[in-house]
């Protein structure tokens, strides 16, 4: 096929096929085993400086706030991150120095509560680099590639647009048709973390609602770690086989955190904390605030469950359970 135009965007986390399928040979296991840790050890064992991470859910939803938290208390560095639909995660990673590079599909904002203070200025001061970008569905394919074990995905998405001219792809003449054809490459995460509603120790997940990129980001990710907001019998999965959305043998590691998607929502659980969201919003549009936030809620704790108790504990949680059945009113909450 002939090239007609490649994408100025740095490639990352493509790996030739046959390549990805002999590290899964040699590094994954089927064996039914129980995965339960902590978040720091989970972290410790399978985020390493320099890797290529991706951060389940979408938007400010159904977020593995967990594991963010803990990557940024043990100041990982020079990390990579798939900005898929990254919000209040990507914001943390950026804004705490823990992610250097991003390649972009929607980062540095938080949807309707504006643009992103704190990883805006690491990306405007050169301290974090855009290094591609693409768009939601080119993501989700390049997921899907490397989930199916090709090179690639052709698509006309992207095709004429200045984000195809800044990603990674490459347009070439289709054989069958003549015309210009994109092939979207695919990306293998080193390391992905996805928050699900119930699990097995053994890593079989179930996710209530829509997995969005999940189900194929679950199953291309070198290392998984799932969170869940409760352990479950394995039981429940050999009842209801057709409701597992993540099989046990793409898990490497499953910690078990209630509300471990907070300050995003869990469908059908708990509402977004927008006091909290609000509160790092705020305070992200200085460096020093920025800082007075890491060091109260994450370096200032020891693990999750801590920072839960400084947001307010067990009567805030509840206050979002509520709200997120019955629109509790909410208390006046400025973004800015």
């Amino acid at each position: 096929m002939d090239v007609l135009q490649e994408g100025t965007g740095e490639l990352i986390g493509w790996h030739s096929p046959d390549e990805a399928r002999q590290w899964v040979l040699e590094n994954k296991s089927r064996e039914l085993k129980d995965k339960t840790m902590s978040a720091k050890e989970a972290v410790s064992r399978f985020v390493h400086d320099g890797d290529f991470i991706a951060s389940g859910g979408f938007g400010q939803v159904r977020i593995a706030m967990a594991i963010i938290y803990e990557i940024v208390r043990q100041q990982k560095r020079n990390l990579t991150l798939a900005g898929k639909t990254a919000t209040h995660d990507s914001d943390m990673l950026v804004g705490s120095g823990c992610v250097n590079k991003v390649e972009v599909a929607y980062a540095f904002g938080h949807e309707l509560r504006g643009l992103s203070p704190s990883s805006r200025r690491m990306a405007e001061s050169g301290r974090c680099k855009v290094i591609a970008e693409t768009s939601n569905a080119g993501y989700q394919w390049r997921f899907l590639a490397a989930m199916m074990g090709l090179p690639f995905i052709p698509s006309r998405n992207l095709l004429g647009s200045d984000t195809g001219s800044h990603s990674s792809c490459k347009v070439v003449t289709d054989p069958f048709t003549g015309q210009p054809i994109n092939l979207i490459p695919a990306a293998y995460p080193d390391m992905a973390c996805i928050h699900v509603h119930r699990c097995d120790i053994y890593g079989n997940a179930q996710i209530d609602g829509i997995l969005v990129e999940d189900f194929e980001l679950s199953r291309c990710a070198r290392r998984l770690i799932i969170t869940t907001e409760e352990i479950v019998e394995h039981d429940l999965f050999r009842r209801e086989p057709q409701k597992t959305s993540i099989p046990f043998f793409v898990v490497d590691a499953v910690v078990e955190v209630p509300y471990g998607s907070h300050p995003t929502e869990m469908p059908g659980l708990y509402w977004f904390d927008e006091e909290h969201i609000g509160e790092w919003l705020r305070l992200s549009r200085t460096e020093e605030g920025a800082e007075q936030y890491l060091q109260k809620y994450i370096f200032g704790t020891d693990n999750f469950e801590e920072y839960l108790e400084l947001c307010g504990g067990i009567e805030k949680m509840n206050y979002l359970k509520r709200r997120m059945f019955y629109r509790e009113p909410m208390k006046s909450v400025s973004y800015k």
